[in-house]
């Protein structure tokens, strides 16, 4: 397994680095410590597993950083680390594809677990940040939410609240005792249906929805 680590702290980098051999894996860790070296790094070889990446580094904005790393490892899972929980940041990163976002305050053992969420192909966002909004938050339109689940199906209805709890298409195939492309199929009408682009964004309405607990 490959993992490239984006962050300006080095401390921070060497106890990522600790909670990463935790995982029980073979690991390559490859290390950048600004977005004009996670960019090069990111340009000399596609074959990361992950990418554990904090937002406030030299050298870009963060979202133009977290643009520009999606293009360049198109299809590589991108973890956001910060020491920043604003909400707003979480649903922007999960709107621009982020597969997860873990507070750096988080336990070693919660940040463990959602590693290895994210990497058996399921998402994680603290439940904390993903709360349905009052009037004016950045919360998705509860009604029109409502409205786009009360055309879901009930076998789609338990997918999404599996989505929903972060499962990847396999553990959502075993939890309902089907094929994982029956799952695939699911969900690609569930993110249809939602009017949301990726997974992870479904998991925001599952949450805000009341349609199950995201937990790690």
């Amino acid at each position: 397994m490959k993992i490239l680590i984006a962050d300006d702290h080095e401390l921070f980098r060497d106890g990522l680095r600790h909670v990463l051999g935790q995982l029980g894996e073979q690991l390559t860790i490859v290390e950048a410590c600004d977005y004009g070296d996670l960019f090069a790094v990111a340009r000399s070889g596609s074959d990361f597993d992950l990418v554990l990446l904090d937002l406030t580094m030299p050298g870009a904005e963060w979202a133009e950083g977290l643009r520009q790393i999606k293009e360049i490892l198109p299809g590589t899972p991108i973890i956001v680390l910060s020491a920043a929980d604003d909400r707003r940041h979480v649903l922007q990163a999960v709107n621009m594809g982020a597969s997860g976002f873990i507070p750096k305050s988080s336990p070693s053992r919660v940040m463990l677990s959602a590693l290895r969420l994210v990497l058996s192909g399921g998402v994680y966002l603290p439940p904390a940040l993903i709360e349905p909004q009052g009037p004016g938050g950045d919360s998705f339109n509860p009604v029109a939410t409502e409205q786009a689940i009360s055309f879901l199906t009930p076998r789609q209805r338990e997918v999404l609240a599996l989505l929903g709890q972060g499962k990847s298409n396999k553990e959502i195939a075993r939890s309902l005792e089907l094929a994982e492309g029956t799952v695939k199929l699911h969900v690609t009408a569930i993110l249809k249906a939602l009017g949301v682009n990726n997974r992870t964004r479904a998991v925001v309405a599952a949450s805000q929805m009341g349609l199950n607990e995201t937990e790690v």
